[in-house]
């Protein structure tokens, strides 16, 4: 994959997606820092991963015989990012692929929204993002060379009702995927996305989640698993497991892809393609 000897850092790394980017990375051979918060968001529904988790992280990037970092840091924050690239770069002695993957989900009708639950939304999904790459992209620029890769989701591409914060701040997503995939080309510097789908993570195991998968109060964990079918066209495929995601990384990261740049890719089972369905029809 061309990740020998290379140097990751993924952001948003101690459980679920990240975790699994992590764990990839370092398998194929790279380097790994781990970045994610020690504190909490407070319009997230549901509790974010800690130092432990991300402890948990690190030990498991050792374990395939890699270096690991666990760097905690917050994203909305970009003192705290550019002190994690530094360390980085200390420690390591350099960075080759950035994996801005850190982010939050919450619901909400959009008139009922309050500002701090938008402008929280934005600043850890979309400005977590920028705050990132902004702090790699000096050492990219400086070395001619890098893979940076961007968590946005199938919401970033279609709309996605009941979170619409959400789904503007994964939409902004892909319009910085793109402006910098423009700015960093001359500098040999690949910029992409991937798009996932309904993933089996623990961003969507609360109760506010159950009951939108369930279509109604009251839902359950089953409901959030049989209705997970719904969203791929693959046969078999509900949630989708975090190692789907993390391959794709992988492979964005890598050699076999080092002509590829600018590109949003979905990871969602084919759910793009289907034609959809109106579970809640308005009849005159």
């Amino acid at each position: 994959m061309g990740l020998e000897g290379k140097v990751a850092l993924v952001t948003g790394a101690g459980r679920g997606q990240g975790r699994a980017m992590a764990v990839r990375l370092a398998e194929a051979g790279a380097d790994v820092a781990c970045l994610d918060i020690d504190g909490t968001v407070e319009t997230a529904p549901y509790p974010l991963a800690g130092v432990e988790d991300l402890t948990e992280t690190a030990q498991l990037v050792e374990k395939t015989g890699r270096r690991a970092l666990a760097l905690a840091a917050d994203v909305r924050s970009q003192a705290e990012l550019d002190e994690a690239v530094a360390q980085t770069l200390t420690d390591f002695g350099g960075l080759d692929v950035v994996v801005a993957n850190a982010g939050i989900w919450a619901l909400g009708a959009f008139w009922e929204l309050t500002e701090t639950q938008w402008t929280q939304m934005q600043d850890v999904v979309l400005g977590g993002v920028w705050r990132t790459v902004k702090a790699a992209t000096p050492h990219l620029i400086s070395q001619q060379s890098g893979s940076v890769v961007l968590t946005s989701s199938v919401n970033g591409l279609e709309g996605g009702p009941g979170f619409a914060h959400y789904t503007a701040a994964k939409h902004g997503v892909i319009g910085f995927m793109r402006a910098a995939a423009q700015e960093l080309g001359p500098h040999n510097v690949r910029v992409n996305a991937i798009c996932p789908g309904f993933m089996d993570t623990q961003m969507n195991q609360w109760p506010g989640a159950y009951d939108m998968m369930a279509g109604h109060p009251g839902g359950t964990a089953q409901d959030r698993a049989d209705g997970a079918y719904h969203w791929s066209l693959l046969q078999g495929r509900g949630a989708l497991p975090v190692e789907a995601t993390a391959d794709a990384v992988l492979w964005l990261a890598g050699d076999l892809s080092r002509h590829v740049t600018g590109v949003a890719l979905p990871v969602d089972g084919g759910h793009l393609v289907l034609p959809g369905l109106n579970t809640a029809p308005v009849r005159p």
